[in-house]
C-alpha cells in the first residue's frame, strides 16, 4: 500500500509540473498587463513604472520568468497581489477553507442523496418510484446551478424570506448563534451544487447497479438463503460503487466550475469569486496560483479515488 501511493505521487510529479508549464504560458500570452494602467497614469514617473516591471521580471522571457516562478513556489513564494496588494499564498488561504467547505458539504449532500434514491429505483426497476426518480434526475442535471441558484435566491429569500442570499464572512454572533447562521447562509450554495451533482450521480448509481444485480454470483447469493438487503448491501453496492468513485473523481473540474458560479451568485468570499476578481483586474500571479491549486487539488481526488477502489474491491491488487 505504501509502496503504491509513493508510486502514486510520483507519477503526479511530471503532471503538476506539465500543468504549471501549460497554465504559466497561457496566462503570460494573454493580452492585457497587470501594469497597463500605470502607463496611463501621469502621477506616476516612468522610471518607477520600469523598476516595478524590472522588479517582477515583466519584460523578461516567458522560459525565465517560469523558471523563476517554479524556484518562488518551491521556497513558498507563491507571488504578490498586484491588485489586493499581499502575498497570494495569504489570499488563498483566507478564501481557501470557506471553498472547501461549500463544496465538501455540497459532495456530501449528493451522496447521501444518489446512494440511497439509486440503489433503491435499481432493486425496483420501472416502478414508480423509479420513474419519479428518473424524472427528477433528469430535470436536476439538465438545469444549470446558475438558474436554480435564482430560482432559490426568489423563493427561500425574497418571498419566503427564510434564508439570507448574500453570504456574510463577517457575522457578529457568536458561540452557537454563531454556528446557527453560518448554516443558514450555507443551505443554499450547498443545496444547489449537492442537487445538480446528486442528480447526475443518481442515474448513474442507478445504471451501475442495474448492471450488477444481474450477474450470477448476486443469483448464487440469493440462492444460499441470504436475504434481499445483505445481497444488495454486501454482494452489490460494493462492485457498483467502483464506477460511481470514477465518475466522482472525473467530474472534480466539473465541481469547482459549478463552485466558482454559484460563489458569484451567493457572494461567497471564496476562492472562487477570488479568480474572478483576479481575471478582471488583470491580476496575473493570483489567477496563476488559484488554478494551480484548483488542478492540484482535481489530482489528489483523483489518487483518493485510486485508494478507494482498493478499498471497494479486494481483488485490486496495489503492488
Amino acid at each position: 500500500m505504501s509502496r503504491y501511493l509513493l508510486r502514486r505521487l510520483l507519477i503526479t510529479i511530471p503532471s503538476v509540473l506539465g500543468i504549471s508549464v501549460v497554465l504559466f504560458t497561457v496566462l503570460a500570452l494573454a493580452p492585457g498587463d497587470p501594469f497597463g494602467e500605470l502607463a496611463t497614469n501621469p502621477a506616476i514617473p516612468p522610471e518607477v513604472q520600469a523598476t516595478l516591471r524590472l522588479k517582477f521580471g515583466l519584460d523578461d522571457p516567458v522560459p525565465v520568468r517560469y523558471l523563476h516562478w517554479l524556484s518562488a513556489m518551491l521556497h513558498g513564494d507563491w507571488g504578490f497581489s498586484f491588485a489586493s496588494r499581499i502575498d497570494v499564498d495569504r489570499l488563498i488561504l483566507q478564501r481557501l477553507p470557506v471553498t472547501l467547505g461549500v463544496i465538501g458539504a455540497s459532495q456530501l449532500f449528493a451522496l447521501l442523496v444518489a446512494l440511497p434514491v439509486g440503489i433503491y429505483a435499481a432493486t425496483r426497476p420501472y416502478s414508480l418510484f423509479d420513474q419519479v426518480a428518473s424524472t427528477f434526475a433528469l430535470i436536476g442535471f439538465s438545469l444549470p446551478t446558475f438558474f436554480t441558484g435564482i430560482v432559490f435566491i426568489l423563493v427561500f429569500s425574497i418571498y419566503l424570506n427564510w434564508l439570507p442570499f448574500v453570504f456574510r464572512s463577517d457575522l457578529a454572533s457568536t458561540g452557537f448563534a454563531w454556528w446557527w447562521e453560518e448554516f443558514r447562509q450555507s443551505i443554499m450554495p450547498v443545496a444547489v451544487l449537492g442537487l445538480f451533482q446528486g442528480a447526475t450521480w443518481t442515474r448513474f448509481v442507478r445504471s451501475a447497479v442495474l448492471d450488477v444485480v444481474r450477474l450470477d454470483y448476486v443469483t448464487t447469493a440469493r440462492a444460499k438463503g441470504l436475504t434481499e438487503s445483505g445481497v444488495v448491501l454486501k454482494h452489490v453496492v460494493r462492485n457498483a460503487l467502483i464506477p460511481v468513485v470514477t465518475l466522482i473523481a472525473l467530474q472534480m473540474p466539473i465541481v469547482f466550475g459549478g463552485a466558482i458560479i454559484t460563489e458569484q451568485i451567493f457572494r461567497i468570499p471564496g476562492i472562487g469569486s477570488l479568480l474572478i476578481s483576479a481575471i478582471l483586474a488583470n491580476d496575473t500571479p493570483v489567477i496563476m496560483a488559484v488554478t494551480f491549486v484548483f488542478a492540484c487539488l482535481v489530482i489528489l481526488f483523483n489518487l483518493i479515488a485510486d485508494l478507494l477502489y482498493g478499498w471497494l474491491d479486494p481483488r485490486i491488487s496495489y503492488r
